[in-house]
């Protein structure tokens, strides 16, 4: 089954029945399709205020949410499109600082999908023109764009260099191996070397291209495409550094010509040692760009008040978690449970897990199985999930979320929910957390 989400609005929900009904066609790949589909709508991504682009596999979204936090301190006015949503789909789209509005999300995506009609876009091919349509028409200082799958042949990469500011890309790793890995004439063919090279392809003549790559294949596969495209590369630990000390994050680079520049700042507002890289990428995109102005002040503000939702997210006592200690996060890959199992390292608590069949187990219990005090497996809703089973022989089923947290002892230990965003869209929803 596919997310396509719900509303109680019915305009809203009319066009989701829409876009529910729409699939990608097998085998096709490209970006002819949302580029006539643009054209179609007047091209209104042409016409965008100062965009910045991010790709990558662990981190493009809290990258996504220091750059709007740090923007917003700046006191700029920031649309923002990011992928999947939680709960609504509204959180697909925000609007200079806010959630579409349900009239406005029914407005865009009807005229979308009369548009392209007899055009077989995909779900995210609309979602994507809706965004940059609804953009085009609130006004704003400048916007932030997640890439939804690779980067090369993303809807998100119809954004040219008349509007980019600086391009990014987040960690690395093995994703959407189908798409990704698909044989080609001409590519990689060492599969990190080739997710190098796709993520890569968002690289735009003259914009910056600034990258936190460092193993050797991955970083010269984004070296070459940098140099094929004409973008100006800037890599960490060649061009900019970012690193915890004291408490915080130290930020360098010789941004600007006037030599080497440091700043010490405050903590991220976003748990985990993985989040001072995110951090610092959102930084050196701001610094080595020349569109829009931003300060240290505003970098400071924005580690602090930065938010994204299910991404190692204390939750709030409410009618799921009571008053115990519950963290949530929606990774489900090796990379997030790396950075999970280097989280609660020095820690004991009591696991729910849920994750969709397709994923592999071990890439969570793996990392942290050490910590694991109990393990307990929940279906994922929606969806085909993995049985307790696959968990290994101490975990135990429970029939949904309620239920395995009332199972769990009251011993004081914290209580982790984690392995899929499909299931921590549902966490929050329960626990009356909706991303806003």
């Amino acid at each position: 089954m596919r997310d396509f989400g719900r509303s109680d609005n019915p305009a809203v929900q009319a066009q989701l029945d829409r876009l529910a009904a729409l699939s990608l066609p097998q085998g096709r790949l490209g970006l002819d399709t949302i580029r006539a589909l643009m054209e179609r709508l007047g091209n209104p991504h042409r016409a965008l205020p100062p965009t910045f682009h991010v790709a990558g596999t662990n981190g493009k979204g809290s990258t996504c949410a220091f750059l709007r936090a740090m923007l917003e301190a700046e006191g700029y006015r920031v649309h923002v499109t990011t992928s999947p949503h939680l709960v609504r789909y509204n959180e697909r789209i925000r609007l200079a600082g806010e959630l579409i509005s349900d009239a406005m999300l029914a407005d865009v995506l009807e005229e979308v999908l009369d548009a392209g009609e007899d055009l077989g876009p995909s779900f995210f091919e609309v979602t994507i023109a809706a965004a940059f349509l609804a953009f085009s028409r609130t006004p704003a200082d400048a916007c932030v764009v997640e890439v939804g799958m690779g980067g090369r042949f993303d809807a998100t990469n119809v954004v040219g260099p008349e509007v980019l500011a600086a391009c990014g890309i987040a960690a690395l790793g093995l994703d959407h191996e189908r798409f990704l890995l698909a044989p080609e004439e001409g590519v990689p063919k060492e599969p990190m070397a080739r997710i190098a090279f796709e993520k890569a392809g968002i690289a735009k003549r003259s914009v910056p291209l600034v990258s936190i790559a460092r193993p050797p294949l991955e970083a010269a596969s984004i070296a070459a495409v940098a140099r094929e495209k004409g973008a100006s590369l800037l890599v960490q630990g060649e061009d900019w550094e970012a690193f915890a000390f004291d408490g915080g994050l130290a930020y360098s680079d010789q941004a600007g010509g006037a030599g080497k520049q440091g700043m010490n700042l405050g903590p991220p507002a976003l748990p985990g040692a993985h989040q001072i890289e995110n951090a610092g990428l959102a930084i050196a995109m701001l610094r080595h760009q020349s569109m829009i102005e931003v300060g240290y002040r505003a970098f400071s503000a924005g580690l602090q008040n930065a938010r994204w939702p299910a991404r190692m997210q204390r939750l709030s006592p409410g009618p799921l978690t009571g008053r115990r200690e519950v963290w949530l996060d929606g990774g489900h890959n090796p990379q997030a449970g790396a950075m999970l199992g280097a989280h609660f390292r020095d820690k004991r608590l009591h696991l729910v897990i849920g994750m969709i069949e397709g994923k592999d187990p071990a890439s969570l219990i793996g990392p942290l199985g050490p910590a694991l005090a109990s393990i307990t497996a929940v279906p994922v809703p929606g969806h085909d999930w993995h049985p307790a089973s696959a968990f290994g022989p101490a975990a135990q089923p429970a029939p949904d979320l309620a239920s395995a947290l009332a199972m769990i002892p009251h011993d004081g230990l914290p209580v982790l929910i984690a392995g899929s965003l499909y299931l921590a869209g549902e966490v929050l929803r329960l626990n009356d957390e909706l991303p806003d």
